[in-house]
């Protein structure tokens, strides 16, 4: 009975670390893209319900003062509120991206200063070792 434990109990733990946590695969422009895709989609559908929720008060408001205007009430003046704004269809367009070449990945650091030659011979700058 003891010998059934102690093996379960370290197949347990075996494979305990097969179930652990890799790391995140490197992103790719791919995934890159999709990312900036989503986020603008969510940024997107934040502000359909911002104006959904702005169309939903005004007409709350409307009944609300009809009602009130019906019943003989007196009601300040509304106060002044921006209007609805209504965001579009969504619409994402992907940021341009350029190539390796073009990025200046392989371009040099700045300007030259100086020449890269002097007027010294080559012996006198790297002298050889007599063998």
């Amino acid at each position: 009975m003891k010998k059934m434990l102690i093996v379960c109990g370290l197949a347990l733990g075996l494979a305990s670390t097969a179930f652990a946590k890799l790391p995140a695969p490197p992103s790719t422009p791919e995934a890159k893209a999709k990312a900036a895709e989503t986020a603008a989609k969510t940024a997107w559908t934040g502000k359909v319900d911002a104006y959904q929720l702005c169309q939903s008060q005004d007409k709350v408001a409307a009944k609300y003062r009809a009602g009130a205007a019906a019943a003989g009430k007196q009601l300040p003046p509304a106060p002044a509120a921006p209007a609805c704004a209504d965001p579009g269809p969504f619409a994402f367009t992907p940021p341009e991206q350029k190539p390796i070449e073009a990025a200046g990945a392989h371009s040099p650091a700045g300007n030259a200063s100086s020449p890269p030659s002097t007027n010294q011979p080559a012996a006198a700058v790297n002298p050889t070792p007599k063998q």
